[in-house]
């Protein structure tokens, strides 16, 4: 029967594919995170603390990261919104806008960021291309660089090494920027949707 050697060398090691995998993660997840000139960190920081408004996108999984990210910025006393929802105001000049798209080549994405450059908020990119369309546009660039290796796709198939460092950039980012503000897990607790 097709794929029954697979089946049975997968189901000898219980667990064996998971851990490698989580293992793998995780390490090039660090590795890409301790790539990112740190002054770039805290520049992107001060962007979001001095904006008025602060607006998040992504597609696919890269927009729930990108949701997420939106939800901790409104825990910390951030004005933050993600483009796409019906509720979401215009972005104006001044404003900032947070853009997650691991390939940095989407349709979707380029339009954002030529309407945010043609409106003059600023504009961050989280990307895994540095030298992508979308790159080019960034007032500040952010990229998570994940080298290509053989494990890849059978460990981390498609996006995600960049979505899992995404989230991980993400919360390493609303941990300064609540050191920066003052802020501590009780008033974020304050701010939760749901009281936790």
């Amino acid at each position: 029967m097709p794929g029954s050697d697979r089946a049975s060398s997968a189901s000898s090691t219980p667990g064996g594919v998971f851990q490698r995998a989580v293992d793998y993660i995780g390490v090039r997840v660090t590795e890409a995170i301790a790539r990112i000139d740190p002054a770039r960190v805290s520049r992107a920081v001060q962007m979001v603390q001095k904006a008025p408004q602060v607006f998040v996108y992504g597609a696919g999984r890269s927009g729930i990261i990108a949701r997420a990210f939106a939800m901790r910025l409104v825990q910390t006393g951030v004005t933050a919104y993600v483009i796409g929802e019906s509720v979401t105001p215009i972005v104006r000049k001044g404003d900032l806008v947070v853009i997650f798209s691991n390939r940095g080549e989407s349709q979707s994405s380029l339009q954002t960021a030529n309407i945010v450059r043609r409106e003059g908020a600023d504009l961050i990119v989280v990307t895994s291309r540095g030298n992508s369309k979308l790159s080019h546009a960034a007032n500040i660039l952010l990229e998570l660089d994940f080298p290509e290796e053989k494990d890849r796709p059978t460990l981390s198939p498609l996006g995600t090494l960049f979505e899992s460092g995404s989230l991980r950039l993400a919360d390493g980012i609303i941990a300064e920027l609540m050191q920066v503000r003052g802020e501590t897990e009780e008033s974020l607790r304050q701010r939760h949707a749901i009281m936790v």
